[in-house]
């Protein structure tokens, strides 16, 4: 079995949620939250973890319309992701995100968390069910 780690990235204008899989790219957990700083600083600060957690591949939630055509964000999305491979020298992919906010918020309520710390939590959440939903998608890639 060959040992890889993925991330997955809930990317947002303001804030982007950050989840990493296990070495065996099998279960995806939520990490943390990174409040945008610009995005040359962002990507600064992707590159050097991608490096620091030996990632082979980053996942991004691709925000796409109801009848599954690409949005403004989602241009935005493809936009970084495109510099950061670049820049870190590791290969991108999209998962369609469509309804993972809501399915991280109906999560996240019935763990009975209050609506102020779920708000905290959404998008690291929403990055977790992005990269699990691409693992169970794709095994051993």
């Amino acid at each position: 079995m060959q040992y890889s780690r993925k991330m997955g990235l809930d990317f947002g204008k303001a804030r982007i949620g950050v989840a990493f899989s296990d070495l065996s790219s099998t279960i995806a957990s939520a990490d943390h939250i990174r409040k945008s700083q610009g995005e040359e600083n962002d990507l600064i600060y992707f590159a050097n973890l991608i490096k620091e957690k030996a990632v082979d591949k980053v996942v991004f939630g691709l925000p796409l319309n109801a009848d599954g055509t690409e949005s403004e964000m989602s241009l935005a999305v493809r936009g970084f992701a495109e510099k950061l491979s670049k820049i870190s020298d590791t290969e991108v992919c999209f998962q369609d995100e469509r309804y993972t906010s809501f399915e991280a918020e109906e999560y996240l309520k019935e763990a009975g968390i209050k609506w102020e710390k779920r708000k905290e939590l959404l998008d690291k959440v929403s990055a977790q069910i992005i990269l699990q939903n691409y693992l169970d998608e794709n095994p051993n890639k």
